[in-house]
């Protein structure tokens, strides 16, 4: 029996080894299979030679700002002055400050975009700045100037005016960069110039609630304060990002940075190089995300596109006849997925141009061409001013419960108790059920339903009768369009 037990031994391990290296080929055979995209590259063995390249392009800066001074409060500083440096025996004394006294300088980053003394920064770190120096890798500093400024996406261009060819750095396409892409960080955290950080992409189109065009680069490389404006190259040493933000309850890098993509960046640079700001073409409409009951209640088949909450009144929507309620499903031959890639495919397209777009209106596709127009301030306001002035309106006092809401016409008293416009149009909610679908999707007492499955109603009665129709027609949410202190929203109500 001993015998046995030791010549079976080997072959017990002979047979496993057998079988353990027909799963390695095994293995080896599908990774070898799989496409070359998919498998995985190698982490670089060092960064340095990509960090000495790109060192150079790099810049800090730092600003500096005029502060006026009160007469008081300057005699109270000149009188402790004069006290102390009499009690310095055998000292002069420092001459009085003469003029405005500067607040300490705030520390950023940059990058040379040209050599021509172009440079790239965040508008944060420059807005309400004096005086701008930048700092080169060689220590040398210059004096810049402030070329154009957006702070809708939080970017700058500023100029330095110098007889060298200095060093820059070339764009790169965002659009190609993937999750998992190795990245390097170079800024001037904390004031510490020339600093370099590696890290990966960990996710892309953040939306991070920074502007109305928040498309992020999400990286776990180290940014702190002073990046800020900063370039994020990748691996071919490429520009793909502007590190701009951090998310971090202690101020300091916790693996959450954000970088605004080259795809963004560069074509707001270009505008600001050759025009001093941003021109950007304009809708006219306000929109807002398709929820799952959104898409039920508007009959979509799939939560998509961007819902339309107003129209601004004369502008490109408006003319091109996109009403109150569509849903643009595709924006000049892009589909638009949800909400927020809308007004980025709109801000990047030529002013003027004209748009097909295709939207979801009442159960059906509809195209209309649209002639886009440019954004300034001053349409922004008017359609501001819209939204708050709804028109038309009736009297009654006509009354209603459906879904948990109670309702009621908009009459004098109706308009007093709840603070409504003359001019309000539709049917005011007056008391809602806290345990109903109303409550849960936020409508309360004041809010005034305008529509209901994108039909205008009047009274109590309307509202009753197109939710008994929809009820009727097998659908399980109705939509409601919703008036409240100037703004217009969708809401999907559940039936039953």
């Amino acid at each position: 029996m001993q015998t046995s037990a030791i010549v079976n031994a080997p072959i017990r391990r002979t047979r496993f080894a057998r079988l353990a290296a027909v799963a390695l080929g095994a293995f080896l055979a599908v990774v070898l299979a799989l496409p070359a995209g998919v498998q995985a590259k190698n982490r670089p063995d060092s960064f340095a030679d990509l960090a000495d390249a790109l060192l150079p392009t790099v810049v800090n800066i730092s600003t500096t700002q005029k502060v006026e001074e009160s007469p008081q409060r300057r005699q109270f500083e000149e009188f402790f002055e004069d006290f102390f440096n009499r009690r310095r025996e055998g000292q002069p004394q420092p001459p009085g400050r003469q003029g405005p006294r500067r607040a300490p300088s705030s520390l950023g980053s940059g990058f040379v975009i040209d050599e021509d003394g172009y440079i790239v920064t965040n508008n944060h770190v420059i807005e309400g700045a004096d005086e701008i120096t930048v700092r080169f890798h060689d220590d040398t500093t210059m004096s810049a100037e402030l070329v154009g400024r957006d702070d809708k996406t939080d970017l700058a261009l500023l100029k330095v005016d110098t007889d060298r060819k200095l060093k820059a750095a070339s764009w790169g396409d965002s659009t190609e960069t993937r999750i998992g892409d190795w990245v390097l960080a170079i800024g001037n955290p904390f004031g510490l110039g020339g600093t370099v950080t590696a890290g990966i992409v960990s996710a892309r189109s953040r939306d991070i609630n920074a502007g109305p065009y928040d498309d992020f680069i999400q990286t776990d490389a180290s940014i702190n304060r002073g990046n800020s404006g900063g370039p994020m190259f990748n691996t071919d040493g490429d520009v793909i990002g502007v590190n701009t933000a951090i998310f971090s309850p202690s101020g300091g890098s916790i693996g959450i940075g954000f970088a605004i993509p080259s795809e963004i960046a560069e074509n707001v640079v270009q505008q600001l190089r050759e025009y001093g700001d941003v021109r950007r073409a304009w809708l006219g409409v306000r929109i807002q995300s398709v929820t799952e009951e959104l898409a039920e209640g508007l009959r979509l088949d799939h939560p998509r596109g961007a819902l339309v909450a107003s129209v601004s009144e004369g502008g490109p929507a408006e003319n091109a006849g996109i009403r109150q309620g569509d849903v643009i499903l595709r924006f000049d031959g892009k589909d638009v997925g949800d909400m927020r890639e809308l007004p980025r495919m709109v801000a990047e397209t030529r002013i003027g141009k004209k748009v097909d777009v295709v939207v979801w209106r009442k159960g059906e596709r509809e195209t209309v061409e649209v002639d886009l127009g440019k954004l300034d301030e001053d349409a922004l306001a008017s359609f501001r001013d819209q939204e708050s002035q709804p028109n038309g309106g009736t009297n009654g006092a006509e009354t209603s419960s459906v879904l948990g809401m109670g309702l009621a016409e908009l009459n004098e008293d109706a308009r007093q108790r709840f603070g409504l416009d003359e001019n309000a149009k539709g049917v005011v909610i007056t008391e809602v059920d806290p345990s109903s679908s109303a409550a849960e999707k936020g409508l309360s007492p004041g809010d005034v339903i305008v529509e209901v499955d994108q039909e205008e109603v009047n009274a109590p009665g309307e509202v009753a009768q197109k939710i008994e129709q929809a009820r009727k027609g097998g659908y399980r949410v109705v939509t409601l369009l919703v008036y409240n202190q100037g703004d217009f929203r969708w809401v999907a109500v559940r039936l039953g």
